[in-house]
């Protein structure tokens, strides 16, 4: 079922019952504090993105060399905020650039709005650092570790530093535990059969276990380490819900926060990104409705001033979870000025990554107000 407009799905959710909390995800995004001026001369972008604060995140401000996309932040042990993603020559096309020259990028800044600086290869040793769906993590043993998929097939490289140098530990390795292959690898066209993984995010459970969500949105589970085996645990966490699309789905985030494990994944067509709990991680997940839209840029990407950037493309979401508070902190964002088909080579379009506060302590106290409220009418 095809699920065309923003009020099409509220009425559909209002009539299958779906628990509402009475704020949403986007109603705790905070205004992103400047960096840098906000400029519009000598930097790329149309006008629905200037002007705009090019030390936010991480961006070619010129578009002299880079467009970047995907990634995940993470703190080192001194305070420093390590990103983890990809990029390519801005000489490509969008659609040609992540499928054709997509490398591992590691960038370093000292405040985690940015800016991220000193761009490198994580691995020019390996497939000329050919990276996609790149995200970096710690591992439960206190190594860092990253993760590539997509145009590759699912690989993780470890390192004792968060600057490098990196070594493939392996491929990541699957327990379909009587599910179908396609819930953690597809089939792409040169493919004869199913091959890379995608999308994929990996978590550290507070039980010592990994945790796996992948393009398919189904969770899966390793407590053999990080390359796994990892094991289907259950069907994709939007299938109990027929009123939400059931194809089309890609981009899920995943973070635990306030003893509870979220989802947020995004229908790229009606570009409409919706929201899920579950209090073990792996059974009972919950619609909680729209974590935000397209045409809710206004509340995500705005200055203090009331400003805000309309980024056309906003996907690849991922959170940062300060492990003090146990709360998100910021969400990260891959974004685009213009429609994918519209950024060409050498142009003045491209893509950059934005990191937006979030007032992750208000959120997860209101996510457990609807959880008690929710078992006290079970009782």
């Amino acid at each position: 079922m095809k699920i065309r407009t923003l009020a099409t799905l509220l009425v559909l959710m209002s009539l299958n019952g779906v628990a509402q909390a009475e704020k949403q995800l986007i109603d705790y995004f905070k205004p992103m504090e400047l960096q840098g001026p906000l400029v519009s001369e000598g930097i790329w972008g149309e006008t629905n993105v200037l002007p705009r604060d090019i030390k936010n995140g991480l961006e070619d401000p010129d578009m002299k060399t880079w467009c970047y996309w995907d990634g995940r932040v993470v703190k080192d042990d001194d305070g420093r905020f390590h990103f983890y993603g990809c990029g390519w020559d801005q000489k490509y096309s969008h659609d040609a650039g992540w499928k054709l020259n997509s490398k591992a990028i590691h960038a370093v800044a000292d405040d985690i709005m940015g800016p991220y600086e000193n761009p490198v290869l994580m691995w020019p040793h390996w497939q000329e650092g050919e990276g996609s769906n790149v995200i970096g993590l710690r591992m439960h043993d206190g190594r860092w570790a990253a993760v590539s998929s997509e145009t590759t097939e699912g690989e993780i490289f470890t390192s004792d530093s968060p600057y490098g140098p990196w070594s493939l530990l392996g491929k990541i390795k699957v327990d379909l535990n009587g599910f179908e292959p396609g819930l953690a690898r597809y089939q792409r066209k040169t493919m004869p059969s199913y091959g890379h993984m995608a999308n994929v995010k990996i978590l550290l459970r507070p039980d010592g276990r990994y945790m796996l969500v992948p393009r398919s949105c189904c969770v899966m589970i390793s407590d053999d380490g990080i390359l796994g085996p990892y094991k289907i645990m259950n069907d994709r966490v939007y299938k109990p819900y027929p009123e939400l699309p059931q194809t089309k789905n890609e981009d899920p985030t995943v973070w635990h926060s306030g003893g509870i494990y979220h989802i947020v994944y995004n229908h790229w067509p009606s570009k409409i990104s919706h929201h899920f709990t579950s209090i073990d991680g792996i059974t009972d997940w919950k619609y909680r409705g729209i974590a935000f839209t397209k045409e809710q840029n206004d509340k995500v990407f705005r200055y203090p001033d009331g400003s805000f950037d309309d980024w056309i493309y906003v996907e690849r979401m991922t959170a940062c979870v300060d492990e003090e508070t146990d709360h998100v902190t910021h969400f990260i964002f891959s974004v685009l000025d213009v429609k994918k088909g519209w950024d060409q080579g050498n142009d003045n379009h491209g893509s950059k990554i934005v990191v937006v506060p979030f007032d992750g302590e208000a959120f997860d106290a209101n996510m457990q107000r609807i959880i008690d409220a929710e078992k006290k009418a079970a009782q």
